[in-house]
């Protein structure tokens, strides 16, 4: 069974793009970005933008990130995956990036949420990279079993780049 991801949520004040790889499963089932409840996703930009994400409804959620210029999108369009690991991608077909980076020049900085994100995201916008700030953070994802507070040093670093774009 393939596995698909959702439409971008990007405007054009977006400065900040973070992508990720792939949903999982309870995403998936929830039609939401990071819909797994154990994922700290929404609590790590919480801390970023300042607005506390999680008690906010899903729609509420994604407009409060655009409303801090932050967009949200994912590096594969669809791939056989069993489970929700992202070591288990295979047959995969990457999203449009460098389509979407053209239609919104405002975006001036890409996070990507974790490793695999980076590895393939990286090889698909190659060269164009050089004209983004990029940063590699440590994946969100309850399956990266980093301890919170060190991911949270990592994310905070989006705040300060955010206030200087």
């Amino acid at each position: 069974m393939r596995k698909r991801s959702f439409d971008p949520v990007v405007d054009g004040n977006t400065r900040l793009l973070v992508l990720g790889s792939l949903p999982g499963d309870k995403s998936l089932a929830a039609q939401e970005y990071y819909g797994n409840r154990q994922n700290k996703f929404w609590t790590l930009m919480s801390s970023v933008i300042g607005i506390e994400l999680v008690p906010l409804e899903y729609g509420a959620r994604l407009q409060s990130l655009l409303e801090h210029s932050v967009g949200l999108w994912d590096v594969v369009a669809e791939a056989h995956r069993p489970g929700s690991l992202d070591s288990n991608i295979q047959d995969r077909q990457n999203n449009d990036l460098l389509g979407l980076l053209a239609r919104f020049p405002s975006v001036q900085a890409i996070a990507f949420n974790g490793g695999t994100a980076a590895k393939l995201g990286m090889k698909v916008l190659g060269e164009h990279l050089s004209r983004y700030e990029v940063f590699i953070l440590p994946s969100s994802s309850p399956a990266y079993t980093l301890a919170y507070s060190e991911k949270l040093a990592k994310w905070k670093l989006l705040a300060y780049v955010l206030e200087g774009l």
